[in-house]
């Protein structure tokens, strides 16, 4: 029988992988069911978290490489958004004893600041230990895909944004990362996303149903 209480689920992977598909998903399940649970995202999440993720998204769209951000002054931007997404909505919805669903959080930028973009971890790390105090997800779903259902569904975006046009082969060491972080944890779901229909929906509420102590 389900207990109310606090519950931090990500989902975390490359472009085109569909996890802001799932989150959604799991979310509807979850309210159907009449559990208190919210849905967010990064970078974002919080009006003031928001108007920083316009600022490192449009970024990628300047066209004079003198006009883009260093890889620091971005980096440093998303953990300024995480700061206020996690001060202001995650924290006081899990005080409340919510289930909080969140579409990426630190792996991403573990997998993509410092192994894609080579910043110093120990820098994330220290900034983490402040801004997160202690935070973790209980639960953590990397939704791995192939290179050609990634291309495809990328290809029929009408709305694209900075990470939607990396190369091929930055997404393809992104995901080893992601499943490198996940190896040897038994919070960390590694599921094949490659067809993204009912069978993967159904495997993520079967796991967070037992996670979360659900009939």
């Amino acid at each position: 029988m389900y207990k109310k209480k606090p519950f931090f689920i990500v989902f975390e992977g490359v472009e085109g992988c569909g996890k802001s598909f799932q989150s959604k998903k799991l979310y509807l399940k979850l309210k159907k069911k009449k559990i208190p649970t919210i849905i967010t995202r990064e970078p974002g999440g919080t009006k003031s978290a928001e108007l920083i993720r316009n600022l490192i998204l449009k970024d990628y769209f300047n066209k004079s490489q003198k006009d883009k951000f260093d890889k620091y002054t971005d980096t440093l931007l998303y953990l300024a958004s995480r700061n206020e997404h996690v001060k202001n909505k995650i924290t006081p919805a899990l005080k409340k004893k919510y289930v909080v669903i969140c579409d990426r959080f630190v792996d991403s930028t573990i997998a993509y600041q410092v192994f894609g973009k080579k910043i110093n971890k120990n820098l994330i790390d220290i900034i983490h230990k402040h801004i997160l105090d202690g935070l973790k997800p209980n639960l953590t779903f990397i939704l791995k895909v192939s290179s050609s259902t990634s291309r495809k569904r990328l290809l029929k975006r009408k709305s694209k944004n900075r990470y939607d046009n990396f190369s091929q082969s930055f997404y393809n060491k992104v995901q080893k990362y992601f499943l490198k972080i996940a190896r040897k944890k038994n919070n960390y779901f590694i599921l094949n996303s490659s067809k993204n229909d009912n069978s993967l929906e159904q495997e993520i509420f079967k796991i967070t149903s037992r996670f979360l102590n659900l009939r």
